[in-house]
């Protein structure tokens, strides 16, 4: 338990790059006493260290021995402008999320810049079992649903929420057979989004990259169209990523 806290905090400060007690306390469900103690421990061990007031960041220590930067920003300098082009060439919102702790988060959101319309997901949390980016990501880590949030009755957000546990289980199934994820009005009404992750182990299958739009434009269709988009994508940016191989190694649509 001790060792799994500590390795919380560390993925919580990689990935933003730079995190506050409160940030760590948010993502991990700790409290804020003992996020503070865990955090000074590590930063006394040279695991973090403390650039501004307040602020944590991955330490020199533990650059040494990872000798890689897997933070938000570090992410977004290659997945941005490939989201930004797809959000363009579709005339939809694409856009970036990640496991932080026991949520998926959206990152990041590119928008088309040719005037036509479109639906902006918002950043922030999403439910693992109602949304295509924390479904797809969910299928990939299977853990996610003995989290102490999923023991009881699923939320339901819209008659088409998925609010069983094996209903869910089947639907993880569905998703790793086709490669990518699908919500259709399961968090919203009228809104529809399609996900899949940027590998199916390591870094990439805790990332995913996606696209939503209304379900007169995103019909069963263009979902499939857009799964398949995506899965191309997912490739070339694991590659681009330096991911080849196991963490690339998803299953095409």
């Amino acid at each position: 338990m001790h060792l799994e806290r500590l390795a919380l905090i560390l993925e919580v400060v990689g990935q933003k790059g730079r995190a506050t007690v409160a940030d760590i306390c948010a993502q991990s469900d700790l409290p804020k006493p003992t996020a503070y103690r865990l955090v000074q421990d590590l930063v006394s061990s040279g695991l973090l260290e403390s650039p501004a007031r307040g602020q944590f960041a991955i330490g020199t220590r533990l650059k040494r021995i990872t000798l890689s930067d897997h933070s938000d920003s570090a992410l977004l300098e290659v997945i941005a402008p490939v989201l930004d082009g797809a959000a363009s060439e579709y005339g939809a919102a694409f856009f970036l999320s990640r496991l932080r702790g026991h949520w998926v988060e959206i990152i990041h959101v590119a928008t088309p810049l040719t005037g036509v319309s479109y639906l902006h997901p918002g950043m922030g949390k999403r439910p693992v079992h109602a949304c295509s980016c924390a479904k797809a990501i969910a299928a990939m880590s299977p853990e996610l649903l003995s989290h102490d949030e999923l023991n009881g009755q699923l939320k339901r957000y819209t008659e088409r929420t998925i609010t069983n546990r094996k209903d869910l289980a089947k639907e993880l199934d569905t998703i790793r057979a086709n490669g990518y994820a699908e919500c259709v009005e399961e968090l919203e009404r009228g809104i529809s989004s399609v996900a899949t992750t940027l590998g199916a182990t390591g870094v990439g299958s805790t990332l995913s990259i996606g696209a939503t739009a209304s379900v007169r434009v995103f019909t069963p269709s263009m979902r499939v169209k857009i799964g398949k988009v995506l899965t191309v994508m997912s490739h070339e940016l694991s590659s681009a990523l330096g991911w080849d191989g196991a963490d690339a190694n998803k299953k095409s649509a």
